[in-house]
């Protein structure tokens, strides 16, 4: 019994300092504002622009190689130079709100960060298109040619 108390103590303080050591090593690392940006309902063809602000809060420039929409209708934008300790920046996403009904679509982010993929969400609802104004066939234009 004492042993394995022994054996676990160890063990635990082995773990701990290789995630001390891990923490010491620094390196690039997000924090965003918000992970999840919702729309709301939104009218269809209306602006689709948004973005993820975010620091990075870790010890080395972050670098973002790539950034991934999870369907065409998704566009990220995102900085290609270095974002330095302390320094913040944005990725800007455009939704296609041709596209009428409710999503969730998501950016996946590539970088150098100690949590090198981060996933982003994007959600809201696309009101249906306005219909357009019916045409009265009755409306006091004479259509037959003639004139009265």
């Amino acid at each position: 019994m004492k042993n394995t108390v022994i054996a676990l103590v160890a063990l635990f303080a082995t773990s701990t300092f290789a995630f001390a050591q891990d923490e010491a090593a620094g390196g690039a690392a997000f924090k965003f504002e918000a992970e999840t940006v919702d729309y709301g309902t939104i009218e269809n063809d209306s602006d689709g622009n948004r973005e993820f602000k975010f620091t990075n809060v870790g010890t080395e420039p972050l670098i973002i190689s790539n950034a991934k929409g999870s369907c065409g209708c998704t566009t990220p934008e995102w900085p290609k130079e270095p974002i330095a300790s302390g320094k913040s920046a944005s990725i800007k996403v455009h939704y296609d709100t041709k596209r009428t009904g409710n999503f969730t679509k998501t950016v996946t982010l590539t970088s150098n960060a100690v949590e090198s993929t981060k996933v982003l969400t994007i959600k809201g609802n696309v009101n249906a298109p306005a219909a357009a104004p019916a045409h009265d066939a009755n409306d006091g234009t004479d259509h037959s040619g003639h004139n009265h």
